[in-house]
């Protein structure tokens, strides 16, 4: 009998994170969103958080020795967060794995960062549940060796966009940015933010969307630096993005 497109894709992401399930419903239950279920994974995701920070903590505390812990706590917000978990559900294609329900499934949760990222941490903890903590740790450390590998240990690539653009203002002693909420969709995990940053008396307003409204402040503050580093190229040199 043919299996069905979702059995394939579960098989895929099992052989794609290196563990296949002995209890296949723990896998299931890590898929499992809340709309489709009262069995969903919201529980887990709790459990695969606090297994990410660990192991991308201890991948960064022995890659890089030279860095203090302030350093190393701002490398580690780059790659634990939701736009890295979201990518990395992706190129695992979660999506075609999850359960859904109907209203989620119709509006394209499936592809909804926000879902994708609290998927992936619950797999995680399936993991750990299946076989061990080690086992978990394993899974994380396959998925997250290039980035840690690759991830500029600079101070300005360190910080996040927001900060970058608040030291690059500073430096030229102009106002602080003001961010504001324009529209938001939804509620809790799921819900869609659009936000703008305004530059104030340089008339450059910038907005940007977002599952969350931390997410979607970064984003307009990275279209924010670039512009400040176009208009304003020796100032902006030393923050913008490469």
């Amino acid at each position: 009998m043919k299996p069905s497109p979702r059995d394939a894709a579960v098989r895929r992401l099992q052989a794609a994170i290196g563990h296949t399930f002995a209890d296949p419903a723990l896998l299931d239950r890590a898929l499992t969103h809340r709309s489709f279920s009262s069995r969903h994974n919201e529980r887990f995701e709790f459990v695969g958080d606090a297994i990410l920070n660990y192991t991308v903590a201890r991948m960064l505390f022995d890659a890089y020795p030279q860095l203090p812990e302030g350093r190393l706590s701002r490398l580690r917000a780059n790659l634990v967060n939701q736009t890295v978990l979201a990518e990395t559900a992706a190129a695992l294609n979660i999506g075609d794995a999850l359960l859904l329900g109907a209203g989620e499934l119709k509006s394209g949760g499936f592809r909804r960062p926000s879902i994708l990222a609290d998927a992936m941490e619950a797999v995680f903890a399936a993991v750990s549940f299946d076989a061990d903590f080690a086992a978990a740790e394993a899974v994380v450390r396959r998925l997250f060796a290039e980035r840690v590998a690759n991830i500029d240990c600079g101070e300005k690539e360190a910080k996040d966009a927001k900060t970058r653009l608040q030291e690059a203002l500073q430096a030229q002693r102009f106002a602080l940015p003001k961010y504001r909420i324009d529209k938001q969709e939804g509620e809790g995990s799921g819900a869609w933010f659009t936000v703008s940053c305004d530059l104030g008396e340089l008339g450059f307003v910038s907005t940007a969307q977002a599952a969350g409204r931390r997410a979607a402040e970064q984003e307009a503050a990275k279209t924010a630096l670039e512009w400040f580093a176009a208009k304003y190229p020796a100032a902006g040199a030393k923050h913008r993005r490469r």
